[in-house]
C-alpha cells in the first residue's frame, strides 16, 4: 500500500490558554463540531503542559506495525497540527518510514505527568506523506546542523563506527558549503489523520477519567466515556 501525499500547510503548533475537560455528555451522541471540540481540548492541554513545565510537551510516542503485525514504538516530536492531523518528520527509508508506507496506520501517545494529576492523549489514525512544499518549508527552518545530519544519516541502517558518521557529516558540510541545504529527497513529513482521540485524566486510586472521540466510516464523530 502506498502512502498518499497531502496538499497545503499545517499551522505551527499553538494553544489556547483556557483549560477544561470535554463537555459532559455521554452515550455516543453525534454532533457536527465534536472533532473541533477534540482539537480544542488538545490545544488547551498542550498549553497547560507548557505552563506546568513539561520538559518537552511536543514529545510523543509513535507506534507502528509491520505487515507481519509486529509492533514497534519510538519517541518523536510533534511539529505541526491542524484539522487534517498531527505531523512529524523523519527519513522515509528508516524503519518507521518503511513500516508506515507498507501499513499506513499509526498510534500516537502524549504523556504529560505534570498536568493536573497526569494527562495522556492517545490518537489513532491513517497516515499520509506531507506535501513537498510543506516539508520544504519546515526543513528550511531547521538548524543547519540538523539539515546536514539529515543528509549524513542512513536512518536505521547498520553503522560500523561513529567515525564513519562524522565523516559523512563532514562530507555534507563540504558539499553544501556557502549555500543553503536542500531537503533530502527521502526525508519528509508524515501526518496522522485522527480516527480516534482519547483524553485520559489521572485520578487517585486509579479512578481515572477517560473520554473517547471516534470517527465512524461515514465520517461522523461521536464521543463517550470509558471505564478506567
Amino acid at each position: 500500500m502506498t502512502l498518499r501525499r497531502s496538499r497545503g500547510a499545517s499551522r505551527p503548533l499553538a494553544a489556547d490558554s483556557l483549560s477544561s475537560r470535554p463537555t459532559a455528555y455521554n452515550g455516543g451522541m453525534t454532533v457536527p463540531d465534536l472533532y473541533a471540540e477534540a482539537l480544542a481540548t488538545f490545544d488547551r492541554l498542550f498549553d497547560e503542559a507548557s505552563a506546568a513545565g513539561e520538559p518537552d510537551r511536543t514529545a510523543m510516542i509513535v507506534a507502528t506495525a509491520a505487515l507481519d503485525a509486529r509492533p514497534s514504538a519510538r519517541t518523536v516530536l510533534l511539529k505541526a497540527h491542524d484539522a487534517r492531523g498531527f505531523v512529524f518528520y523523519t527519513h522515509l527509508d528508516g524503519r518507521k518510514g518503511r513500516e508506515l508506507q507498507a501499513n499506513p496506520h499509526a498510534a500516537l501517545l502524549f504523556h504529560w505527568p505534570r498536568v493536573r494529576e497526569g494527562v495522556q492523549v492517545r490518537i489513532e489514525g491513517a497516515v499520509e506523506i506531507v506535501g513537498d512544499a510543506e516539508a520544504d518549508a519546515y526543513f528550511a527552518r531547521r538548524p543547519r546542523g540538523s539539515q546536514l545530519g539529515a543528509w549524513a544519516s542512513k536512518q536505521s541502517e547498520t553503522l560500523d563506527s561513529r567515525e564513519t558518521f562524522e565523516q559523512r557529516i563532514a562530507k555534507a558540510e563540504h558539499e553544501f558549503e556557502g549555500r543553503e541545504v536542500p531537503r533530502p529527497p527521502r526525508w519528509g513529513g508524515l501526518r496522522v489523520r485522527p480516527e480516534k482521540i482519547e483524553f485520559w485524566y489521572g485520578a487517585g486510586f486509579r479512578l481515572h477519567e477517560r473520554w473517547l472521540y471516534e470517527r465512524n466510516r461515514a465520517g461522523e464523530w461521536c464521543k463517550r466515556m470509558l471505564y478506567p
